[in-house]
């Protein structure tokens, strides 16, 4: 278990880190309430052991602002037990209505210190459980169930945020929407286990291009792209930051691997393979709204699809 002990008594502090250390815990520690809280944000621990008489910030003041702060990174709560050198009921009163949730005296015998500590690591285990919990909860609310790809929820909340960043470092930003060609009729002949697998050879192969091309890092491009499934056959790429040329490289890539992919399609006009059509808009934020990107963007798709499918149409 990760510890950190705020003991402002070099003398306390040896001792209790001995003491842990005998128990098999790691322990950090900190010589005051401000050098406590800066540790406990740059790295949180498994249980905080706090003195409460301590220069600077005393470990009421410094309690309350460990919870404070973890209500705003929605952190998982972690347990704060006091020191004290005396056992006097008002104590535990006190550190309770800081957000402490026990204390001890500091002479603790040892048979109690090792059973306190091996009830924190109990609770510390169930924690780790619970955060890797939340964050399957999070990854299946955020993610599309039959691509991997991220939702339409997922993708609206994500382009408001990079929208934002964009107005705020005046970048560039664009966005591609993708439509496969014909797949009605793809679903109709094929059936529909064959079109869950077409859409997700698909998605893999956006996906695999936007991942490429952030890790090759050409020109103008960025590494905050990320790929959506806007609805149906239907997927968007967004590109905050992107210059004209890698804006272009993209969509370009995007179609061609798709037709790699040579996935047969009999009803596909003259290609007989699956492909797409691809609309895409890119503007200065100091120019346009985000709705009217996906507007243009949407138009383009569709101007695609009128002048022949199986290619690119772009705006700006």
């Amino acid at each position: 278990m990760k510890i950190l002990l705020a003991e402002d008594s070099r003398a306390d502090a040896a001792l209790m880190m001995a003491r842990l250390a005998s128990f098999g815990h790691e322990v950090t520690l900190a010589e005051n309430g401000q050098v406590a809280f800066d540790k406990f944000c740059e790295s949180p621990p498994d249980l905080v052991l706090m003195d409460i008489e301590m220069p600077l910030m005393n470990g009421f003041e410094c309690a309350n602002r460990m919870r404070a702060f973890e209500a705003m990174q929605k952190w998982a709560w972690t347990p704060i037990v006091f020191l004290t050198g005396s056992d006097v009921p008002g104590n535990l009163v006190t550190a309770i209505e800081a957000g402490a949730d026990d204390y001890l005296v500091k002479g603790v015998p040892e048979d109690v210190l090792h059973a306190k500590m091996k009830a924190m690591a109990r609770i510390a285990a169930m924690r780790q459980l619970l955060a890797i919990a939340n964050q399957k909860l999070e990854q299946q609310a955020s993610r599309d169930g039959l691509t991997g790809l991220f939702n339409r929820r997922w993708m609206d909340i994500k382009v408001d945020h990079a929208w934002v960043e964009s107005i705020r470092k005046s970048t560039p930003f664009a966005i591609l929407m993708l439509d496969v060609d014909n797949f009605k009729k793809y679903n109709d002949h094929y059936g529909h286990q064959a079109g869950d697998d077409c859409l997700r050879a698909i998605a893999n192969t956006i996906e695999a291009v936007v991942v490429e091309s952030n890790v090759e890092g050409f020109e103008g491009y960025t590494t905050d792209a990320f790929t959506a499934r806007y609805g149906g056959e239907e997927f968007a790429v967004v590109i905050p930051g992107v210059s004209n040329l890698a804006y272009e490289r993209c969509a370009t890539r995007i179609l061609e691997s798709v037709r790699k992919l040579d996935i047969k399609h009999e009803h596909n006009m003259v290609w007989n393979m699956v492909t797409v059509s691809i609309g895409g808009c890119r503007i200065e934020p100091s120019s346009g709204e985000l709705a009217k990107i996906f507007r243009d963007a949407d138009a383009k798709l569709y101007l695609a699809k009128r002048n022949g499918r199986n290619r690119i149409e772009l705006a700006g």
